[in-house]
């Protein structure tokens, strides 16, 4: 069996820098917001694969459809020999593209979280042993240099995640994206599209209450690595679609004024009643727009495929 290399960009103790950071800069700024990297410690990633299987999500399943339909076309169109997987997490999706890329010498994932990264490593080894896998701990959103693989490079960024960047910070990762690119590589991207504002409020507010489960379960987070006296059920679940944005909106509102202490933090944070924190944007595309930000981030749209009911799309991109 091929050995896995592990690499860490990260300090070991970025992740903790990294919370306290994000809740000062964002409980003390107005209006407040949590990133939505925080909802994913153990029970929050229990809760999101629940939801990927609740009815009314429909993104994991329009993107699996598309993946295993095109897992074919997409290896000939990129011809890979090294599949580079931005955000892994369990590396589940990947399966499809490895079985559809018969040149493939490596695969090279990327997440924050080293145990995820060893548990899917040691996974897909046992099943493809020949594979070479050099996984990287990194946060892929601040710059990132990878390993000496060889080329073609296809390097994938699924789930639609890039959809809870704000704009501002999606050029700024596509550009990033962009400087991984040589000559004859490419960028296989999912995203989430625009359609009609009840389908997208009932993705991210299922009747069974799992979405609210999993939105509140930040504060918890919060809670246990910094010593705050958040109560979850001080606060309502709330979802809703901008129109001007083309984006869903997950809060949480406070169903009565309250005060929250952070003592890791010496911060002392004061919510009137109906006060909303944001937790996630989840913004929606259309076909133009999205060749439009490649295309500012020096790549061409070059591939384009959609579910059988045009709800979600998994594109190809090439360095201009």
């Amino acid at each position: 069996m091929s050995p896995i290399q592990l690499t860490r960009t990260l300090p070991a103790d970025a992740t903790d820098a990294a919370l306290r950071a994000d809740v000062l800069h964002g409980l003390t700024r107005h209006p407040k917001t949590l990133p939505p990297k925080w909802f994913y410690d153990a029970r929050g990633s229990e809760l999101f694969e629940e939801i990927t299987r609740l009815p009314e999500y429909y993104p994991t399943r329009a993107e699996r459809e598309i993946l295993v339909a095109r897992a074919s076309g997409i290896a000939a169109a990129s011809g890979a020999q090294t599949l580079v997987e931005l955000g892994s997490g369990s590396s589940e999706k990947t399966r499809y593209l490895l079985d559809a890329l018969p040149a493939l010498h490596s695969y090279v994932p990327v997440d924050v979280s080293e145990s995820a990264l060893r548990g899917a490593a040691e996974t897909l080894l046992a099943e493809r042993p020949d594979l070479s896998i050099h996984a990287l701990i990194a946060d892929f959103t601040d710059g990132l240099t990878l390993p000496d693989t060889p080329g073609p490079r296809l390097v994938a960024f699924l789930g639609g995640t890039i959809g809870n960047l704000l704009p501002d910070e999606r050029a700024v990762f596509l550009k990033s994206a962009r400087s991984l690119l040589s000559p004859g590589d490419a960028l296989l991207l999912g995203t989430d599209l625009v359609k009609d504002e009840e389908t997208l409020v009932a993705a991210y507010d299922d009747a069974a209450g799992v979405t609210a489960a999993f939105n509140k379960n930040v504060l918890t987070v919060v809670d246990r690595e910094l010593g705050a006296d958040f109560d979850p059920a001080d606060f309502d679940h709330v979802a809703l679609w901008d129109p001007k944005r083309e984006w869903i909106e997950m809060r949480l509102r406070a169903r009565r004024a309250l005060t929250v202490k952070i003592p890791e933090l010496d911060l002392v944070v004061p919510f009137t009643a109906g006060e909303e924190l944001r937790t996630e944007i989840s913004a929606k595309f259309r076909k133009e727009g999205i060749r439009g930000e490649l295309a500012s981030a020096g790549l061409t749209l070059t591939q384009w495929w959609t579910d059988s009911a045009d709800r979600f799309a998994v594109s190809l991109a090439t360095a201009v």
